[in-house]
């Protein structure tokens, strides 16, 4: 795509929306501590045991309650207590105007809210990782449209955009007693983000018939080039924020080597610095998938280290295959909202909250996890509810499968 010179730098507004949240940063913020490097890509402290779970607020605003025993608990309390150090949570750019739109006022998703549960994260003791959502909804492998105040902007100007977003967005985040550990510029970038100016082209093919379709003819797009603009730009704001934090990319293709190889190469030979990459892993093609991609990574780029930064069935068996990687290169796992998504740990109303595995060969079903909105609808979606009500309520009981993480735990030596 044509590089266009932008009109005017953007605002601070269309940056952030800090203003729109009612959220003033300080005139003076604590001092980060910089990052000491992990050595050949070692992971950084002990075996990170994570999840993500940026849907409890929405569930507590519907009345969701959390319990481990009879007495009602706070959800983060349950998953500490259990043997998870880590939690991710998700930002978007303005959700107001995307993913919160049926509760503009609430703005799930948002600086706002994302700082008030970071905190609750950092006051259990926990290490906080944050992935940045550069749109006003999900930014996923079929999804990646740039917020809504950002879309006339060039290269330039969104490059711009995306470092002082993520700048302001971490020192707020630091202001508000949520300071973060980890740093993911966007979120499953494999077909890069800010499309279309930020897309990319792959050679290699994923192996799910779905995603190859939906990617195979895209127009004209900015390419690797522009995806590594918008990166470093991403990585820089970072930096200038919260320099002891770790950046990590997300590929959603861990059980895919040659994607991964092309995307990786592409990247670093652009010169994109980074310490960690994210995999997720929801599905394989052959089993031993994951494996081959973890070992080949490992081989081809000796100084950087990796996660499975979404993954939901397979639990034991993916940490596992995490830990026991050489050089404690295997960083950790963050299981993607495991209270009430796929495989979840909690049950509701006498059933598994998530509704229970998925198939983990991509020949048995797929997974809507692997292309995200982009499989064929068996039946029409549900009504979109009149109130402004988005999360789900109710009694949530941890069950048999949050034990999988005590005994986890335990084996890692993290209790």
């Amino acid at each position: 795509m044509t590089r266009q010179a932008p009109a005017a730098r953007p605002s601070r507004r269309a940056t952030l929306g800090l203003l729109a949240a009612g959220m003033a940063l300080p005139a003076r913020l604590p001092a980060a501590t910089p990052a000491t490097a992990p050595a050949g890509g070692a992971r950084p402290g002990a075996y990170m045991l994570g999840a993500d779970i940026s849907w409890v607020p929405e569930d507590e605003a519907a009345g969701a309650r959390y319990f481990d025993g009879p007495v009602p608990r706070d959800p983060i309390a349950i998953l500490r207590d259990a043997g998870f150090n880590y939690i991710r949570l998700r930002i978007f750019v303005d959700p107001a105007h995307g993913y919160s739109a049926a509760a503009p006022d609430r703005a799930w998703g948002g600086l706002r809210q994302t700082v008030a549960l970071g905190a609750r994260v950092k006051a259990a003791g926990m290490g906080l990782a944050l992935s940045f959502h550069y749109s006003d909804s999900w930014a996923d492998p079929e999804h990646q449209r740039p917020p809504a105040a950002w879309a006339q902007f060039g290269p330039a100007a969104l490059a711009h955009a995306v470092e002082a977003h993520t700048r302001d967005t971490l020192r707020a985040m630091r202001a508000g007693g949520a300071p973060v550990d980890m740093v993911v510029i966007g979120n499953e970038i494999t077909f890069g983000m800010l499309w279309p100016q930020g897309r990319v082209r792959l050679a290699a093919t994923t192996g799910n018939p779905v995603t190859d379709a939906n990617h195979r003819d895209v127009g004209a797009i900015g390419g690797f080039d522009a995806l590594a603009q918008f990166l470093r730009a991403g990585i820089a704001g970072a930096r200038a924020a919260e320099p002891g934090a770790f950046i990590q990319l997300h590929n959603h293709l861990g059980r895919r080597w040659p994607v991964v190889r092309e995307w990786t190469d592409a990247l670093v030979a652009r010169g994109v610095d980074f310490d960690v990459i994210g995999f997720s892993c929801y599905q394989q093609l052959a089993q031993g998938d994951w494996q081959r991609t973890f070992d080949a990574f490992l081989d081809r780029y000796p100084d950087k280290g990796l996660l499975v930064a979404e993954y939901s069935s397979r639990k034991r068996y993916l940490n596992d295959l995490v830990h026991a990687l050489p050089g404690n290169r295997g960083w950790g796992t963050f299981i993607w909202e495991p209270i009430r998504h796929q495989e979840a740990v909690f049950d509701r109303n006498g059933r598994n909250a998530g509704g229970g595995p998925k198939p983990d060969l991509l020949a048995q079903g797929l997974n809507g996890a692997e292309a995200p909105g982009g499989l064929i609808a068996t039946a029409p979606p549900a009504p979109v509810p009149p109130h402004p009500m988005m999360g789900v309520g109710g009694d949530y009981h941890a069950n048999a499968l949050l034990d999988t993480y005590r005994r986890i735990a335990h084996d890692y030596g993290l209790r």
